[in-house]
């Protein structure tokens, strides 16, 4: 801004958005100073920089303003759980699974959390079809984040919505 700028030659454009070209550093802050107001550069990285004429406190906060808006409509993604068990039966599979279809509308994604108790763990299988299962009849709202693996007594897999 103003005298911070260090560089011999900039491009120029005026408060009303007109192009003045490439005209010399000391050109431009004397024309700024005329107008009252700011020579700020809002792009170093051209050759030469780009300098605009303009009220710097109220570039700020038009600034200020976009960004806001910006994270004003950016989502947060949220994992939800839905925990399951081997010999779950019909019904409550389909309350599990009418759960999940939500979450994936809403957009979050959904960790699947099978758990093992006792003599199940020698049935490890009859959890990895379960979960193959579970699997199939999303594939057509979701995509496998992270396949079926077990850690400790249970069998874990992500999903997110497509």
């Amino acid at each position: 801004m103003n005298d911070a700028i260090r560089v011999r030659e900039i491009r120029l454009i005026d408060y009303e958005g007109e192009n003045h070209g490439i005209v010399q550093i000391e050109d431009a802050i004397k024309r700024a100073a005329d107008a009252g107001l700011d020579l700020v550069e809002v792009s170093p990285d051209a050759e030469p920089p780009v300098c605009k004429i303009l009220d710097y406190g109220k570039y700020k906060y038009q600034e200020q303003k976009k960004a806001a808006e910006a994270r004003k409509k950016q989502k947060t993604v949220e994992v939800k759980e839905i925990k399951m068990r081997p010999n779950i039966d019909a019904h409550d599979f389909d309350v599990k699974m009418n759960a999940m279809k939500r979450f994936f509308s809403a957009g979050d994604k959904v960790k699947v959390t099978l758990r093992f108790r006792g003599r199940e763990m020698a049935h490890q299988q009859i959890g990895r079809d379960l979960l193959l299962r579970v699997k199939n009849d999303v594939e057509n709202v979701a995509k496998v984040e992270s396949e079926p693996r077990l850690e400790g007594r249970q069998m874990v897999m992500v999903l997110a919505p497509r």
